[in-house]
């Protein structure tokens, strides 16, 4: 009787014994990560699980919540958990069979530290079975993390200038007017003595005697007769009008000892000036005769077709054709600023001599920066309420790395002119040199036409992982920032071009041709580069021993 129940007993001492034991631990063997070693992009760091539970593992009245987690040096930061049960659970987790095991992806995306670069990824796993949890040991599956696209190079990127609007040679015209009456080519005293050829004639003399500041160029004087009477009499009375004004102009000339060219014309059926007139006039019919005009091409057609508009030929005759009888005078000359040295010269003398243009033009006639922060902070005091000043003293400042220092001479040329490109495009540098990516985008939509935006557009899109964008914003730049945007995208060959056309390498200059090198496998670039870097700036020899990129060369970057 005891040897009948002896089987079936211990059979049934197994399977509880089975049902009852835990699940044990998991080897690392089951996961993958996608990358291998995780990297930060767009200040986070993303990385793709691909885990699998072996056959019998789980079971069927068991859920499993896999959690990962970024652990480093005191701390540690969490991803989403993902839940898994067994067959006879009844719930929202992905259903993994008993007999069979069962692979699955899960994704996760870490807010990335600093602290990170010394870091590794952990899957947490805790099991419920009925009323009872538990843990399981947690699995690392990955080392992390990989922070290149961190690297401070914003600091390399040139900021955008305000320009001046010197100019040394500015072209000037004085124009008079004399009128003449329909049919009539003969000059009229009042015409000869009116205000506005008195006005010529000195500015004529002025240009003339003052050769230092002035060069006169030349004179042109344009006849017209008004379009109607027919071509043949327009012909001949703007002819006339034309050889009366030049005889009259050059005794005028010879009289005030004045020699310079006179190039005169005429046009005898003035339309176009007819059309102009009509345009700006307040006629009734205007728009009629304007499209009369658009019709014919024939003058003898147009005059005949207004003249058949009754209701306004009068108002023409009285309030336009009048105005297009007339000879018009234009004497040409331009105005001599002052020489380079002149400008200096003035500047160091009594800076207020000088206009706005002339001191903004100023500080390009030297590589010293001290001069030219003298320069615009003079610019500053004489014209307080011009930005551009403001803007360069600005750009000054982030050239030599003083972000503060930048940020408030350009919050003050934003108070004067909010809306300039070159102030939006320079503070959205200084945001992203501080971290703050979203408030750099938004100063970035009001930077379109600054010299350097598309530099500070490469800088955002590093910093929203963008590197495609980032490579082809940059350009042919050659810029630390540059750099970091081919290197990230994979552009190794460009990037060390880029890096060694650089004018002024810094210790970040060395310290991306590293990466360079450890990306392309070259040990001695390694070596090489990390010395430099070391030698320009000591504490990246702390940087370089901790950064994953030189995993693979801790012997080189000793």
């Amino acid at each position: 009787m005891i040897k009948k129940l002896y089987l079936p007993l211990v059979a049934l001492l197994v399977v509880a014994l089975s049902s009852c034991s835990k699940m044990g631990e998991l080897s690392s063997d089951y996961f993958t990560t996608n990358p291998e070693v995780l990297e930060a992009v767009g200040g986070k760091v993303p990385v793709t699980i691909n885990g699998k539970f072996p056959e019998k593992y789980m079971k069927k009245n068991a859920t499993v919540e896999v959690t990962p987690v970024l652990r480093w040096k005191g701390g540690e930061a969490k991803g989403q958990s993902a839940l898994f049960q067994g067959e006879k659970v009844e719930g929202n987790g992905k259903t993994i069979s008993y007999k069979m095991g069962g692979d699955y992806t899960m994704k996760a995306s870490f807010d990335y530290v600093p602290e990170m670069a010394n870091s590794e990824l952990y899957l947490d796993f805790k099991i419920t079975r009925g009323s009872k949890t538990y843990t399981i040991p947690s699995v690392k599956i990955a080392d992390g993390v990989i922070a290149t696209s961190e690297l401070a190079t914003v600091g390399s990127s040139n900021a955008s200038l305000s320009s001046d609007a010197f100019q040394r040679i500015i072209k000037q015209a004085q124009e008079a007017k004399i009128m003449f009456l329909i049919q009539q080519a003969n000059l009229r005293a009042n015409q000869l003595s009116s205000a506005e050829m008195k006005d010529f004639q000195n500015k004529v003399k002025e240009v003339n005697a003052d050769t230092k500041n002035f060069q006169l160029n030349n004179i042109e004087i344009s006849s017209y007769a008004s379009p109607d009477g027919g071509v043949k009499l327009n012909t001949n009375l703007a002819e006339d009008r034309q050889s009366n004004t030049e005889k009259f102009l050059k005794k005028q000339l010879k009289k005030s000892k004045v020699e310079t060219n006179v190039d005169a014309k005429y046009t005898a059926q003035d339309w176009e000036g007819f059309k102009e007139l009509v345009s700006k006039s307040n006629l009734q019919d205007k728009d009629l005769i304007l499209r009369v005009l658009s019709m014919y091409s024939e003058p003898e057609q147009r005059e005949a077709e207004i003249k058949n508009i009754s209701s306004v030929y009068k108002n023409l005759a009285d309030e336009i054709l009048p105005q297009l009888r007339r000879s018009r005078l234009t004497a040409n000359y331009d105005i001599i600023g002052r020489s380079d040295a002149e400008i200096n010269e003035a500047f160091n003398n009594d800076a207020k001599v000088l206009s706005v243009e002339e001191l903004l033009y100023a500080a390009t006639l030297t590589d010293d920066n001290a001069r030219k922060e003298a320069i615009f902070t003079k610019t500053t005091e004489l014209y307080p309420n011009d930005y551009r000043a403001y803007n360069n003293l600005g750009e000054l400042a982030f050239s030599a790395g003083d972000v503060k220092k930048a940020e408030s001479f350009l919050k003050k040329a934003a108070s004067i002119k909010a809306d300039a490109p070159e102030v939006n495009a320079n503070l959205a540098l200084c945001q992203l040199a501080k971290g703050n990516v979203s408030e750099a985008e938004a100063l970035l939509g009001k930077a379109n036409g600054a010299s350097a935006v598309n530099e500070a557009l490469g800088n955002l899109y590093i910093k929203q992982g963008q590197y495609d964008r980032a490579v082809a914003a940059f350009g042919d730049v050659k810029t630390n920032s540059a750099a970091q945007a081919q290197i990230l995208a994979k552009d190794y060959n460009k990037a060390k071009s880029t890096l060694s056309a650089i004018k002024n390498p810094d210790a970040m200059t060395d310290y991306l041709m590293a990466i360079v090198g450890a990306r392309t496998n070259n040990a001695s670039l390694v070596s090489s580069s990390i010395k430099s870097a070391i030698a320009k700036d000591p504490t990246m020899a702390v940087k370089a021993a901790s950064d994953r990129e030189f995993a693979k060369f801790a012997s080189s970057i000793k």
